[in-house]
């Protein structure tokens, strides 16, 4: 069964359940790089998605940071690939990232990745990789959506933020053109604008430059029985699969919904839950429930009729989880540190960084 017909058989006869119970590719602007720069938080490890002030180190590339992580760090200006160490040094261990896709960010303007600290030059929160690896999407110390290469440089402020409003966990929405369908090809960005309390899914074209975010529609599977999707309190999207598929969460009503652009938009509820991720072939979804005092991995099983609790021997909260490329293995947060765990809960998670941050996989990785 194709992921499409899968996932749209499990939103379907989800959404009755709960009933009874309850743009083509744009070509942008020429790249207006961001050549501002911000300090590192004061206080590194908490991931916020909150705009923080900006600092004055002077334009990226031309300090000489000291991660706070404890690592080598490279930096934009090196040109140094991800990995190597800053020149004539040699680059220090990050447990977990080296000779591996996974990548970690807390926050500050250093992320873990190949086992070393690179320098991004700015306030990297909430950053998640194209399919591809090529770029990293993230939110800056000044809350704006922008771009950059693995190494920290060419970085592009995609979408700025107008103020007041707080930006949060951008993801990549890519799939190629469908002619048969004659549906475009897609290269977008969509993530959470929260203004005066009120949080809205936004996209933007992933290759443009100062760009307005435009509101995300959502609207329900064709059934006369479907509740109008809530357009307010959505947040977390993340996005996969050949046609652009994305989950979300709803703080208001607390569950994940599914928004399916095959053929033309619809979406349904899911399932109770919260931090949904979708594999990148659009395939499985997994999510956050907290059991017993502590938040629990879960996954939609049987086609979607059933959730399967990943971890049921939780002794601690593992939240943000995200698919590893090949789907086949998830990263999760812990309070000391960073897990994987087999993507069909046969094995418990297993500790492999002691660095807490938000973990990402890097598709394409070398």
């Amino acid at each position: 069964m194709s992921a499409r017909t899968r996932l749209r058989t499990a939103a379907v006869a989800l959404a009755l359940v709960a009933t009874a119970g309850s743009s083509a590719l744009l070509t942008a602007c020429g790249p207006v790089a961001d050549t501002g720069s911000e300090a590192a938080p004061a206080t590194p490890g908490a991931r916020s998605a909150s705009p923080g002030p900006a600092g004055s180190p002077g334009p990226a590339g031309t300090t000489a940071p000291v991660s706070p992580l404890g690592l080598t760090a490279t930096t934009p200006s090196t040109a140094a690939p991800a990995g190597t160490g800053a020149p004539g040094t040699a680059p220090a261990v990050a447990d977990g990232t080296a000779h591996s896709a996974l990548t970690i960010s807390n926050g500050t303007r250093y992320v873990l990745m190949n086992g070393t600290s690179v320098d991004f030059g700015t306030a990297v929160r909430d950053l998640a990789w194209s399919p591809d690896g090529a770029r990293a999407a993230f939110i800056t110390g000044s809350g704006d959506l922008a771009t950059a290469n693995p190494d920290g440089s060419g970085r592009v402020v995609v979408a700025r933020n107008p103020g007041g409003q707080t930006w949060s966990h951008p993801t990549w929405q890519v799939a190629p053109a469908a002619g048969e369908y004659q549906l475009p090809a897609k290269n977008n960005l969509i993530f959470a604008a929260a203004k005066d309390g009120v949080t809205r899914l936004k996209r933007v074209t992933a290759t443009a430059a100062g760009a307005v975010p435009a509101d995300l529609a959502l609207g329900t599977y064709a059934d006369e029985n479907a509740k109008p999707l809530p357009e307010t309190g959505n947040t977390w999207p993340s996005a996969g699969g050949t046609y652009g598929t994305a989950v979300y969460a709803n703080t208001g009503t607390g569950e994940v919904y599914i928004r399916d652009e095959y053929l033309r938009q619809q979406g349904s509820a899911l399932t109770p839950g919260s931090q949904p991720a979708l594999s990148p072939d659009g395939e499985d979804i997994v999510f956050v429930r907290a059991v017993d005092g502590h938040d629990h991995i879960f996954a939609l099983t049987d086609h979607g009729s059933r959730s399967k609790d990943l971890t049921p021997h939780a002794t601690t909260d593992y939240t943000e989880p995200v698919f590893s490329p090949d789907g086949r293995t998830i990263a999760v947060r812990t309070p000391s540190g960073i897990a994987t765990l087999p993507a069909d809960g046969s094995a418990a998670p297993t500790v492999v960084s002691g660095h807490p941050g938000l973990p990402a996989y890097r598709g394409g990785h070398r």
